[in-house]
């Protein structure tokens, strides 16, 4: 009998593949309008969206098209998505959105763009972020003076790590101009210079600690 099953087996897997039968589709096939926006073509995606396309279309991590725009940078793009009433906070796999990527990357344009079609405050990056606290620590000063001065946006809300917008501009900056103008920002925007991380050190008490001569001279400064 096992002669036999090993015999059957041999002479299956001689057998020649028949080119007619259909093989089983290991591919993904990309959304085209998808690729349209990604390579920036303009008309292409207006007239997709023109003819009923989804304008909050995803792609396989859950990043919309306004997203994918925002991330590459398109400016343009992107102000013909959000004129098709693409939502500027729908989040991806990692609670990336384009507003909140916007911030993090210091794309003031579309940050504002974003601010003047429904961007909302309460609605957090990966690690309980805002589109400020990014854009303190990496530097990102008209990014940082558009949403500070912003009504209503949350100056002081703290992030996972137990930190604020400018405790991560003293704790994750160099101390250098662009984090002394940061600091200076959100002073004269009005945080809370004495909200404390997890270990009860305030950005005062960072400063200090750091060296950074005039942060200190600003955040003590009436």
């Amino acid at each position: 009998m096992i002669l036999y099953i090993l015999f059957i087996f041999m002479v299956s897997c001689s057998q020649p593949v028949n080119p007619d039968t259909p093989m089983p589709n290991t591919s993904t096939t990309e959304n085209p309008l998808i690729n349209d926006v990604k390579k920036n073509r303009i008309e292409a995606v207006e007239q997709a969206l023109k003819k009923g396309a989804d304008v909050n279309t995803r792609d396989s991590k859950g990043r919309t098209l306004l997203l994918l725009a925002t991330h590459d940078a398109l400016n343009d793009m992107a102000a013909l998505l959000v004129k098709y009433g693409a939502d500027v906070n729908r989040q991806d796999d990692i609670k990336d959105s384009p507003f909140l990527y916007a911030g993090a990357t210091g794309q003031t344009q579309l940050v504002k763009l974003f601010l003047e079609n429904g961007a909302k405050f309460n609605v957090f990056n990966r690690y309980n972020g805002t589109a400020l606290i990014p854009a303190c620590e990496r530097g990102h000063v008209e990014t940082v003076k558009l949403l500070a001065n912003t009504r209503n946006f949350p100056i002081d809300h703290v992030n996972r790590l137990g930190w604020t917008a400018l405790m991560e501009a003293v704790v994750l900056g160099n101390g250098s101009e662009k984090y002394q103008q940061i600091v200076r920002i959100l002073k004269e925007a009005g945080c809370n210079l004495n909200i404390p991380d997890n270990d009860g050190k305030t950005a005062l008490q960072h400063a200090r600690a750091s060296g950074y001569k005039e942060i200190v001279r600003i955040l003590e400064s009436e």
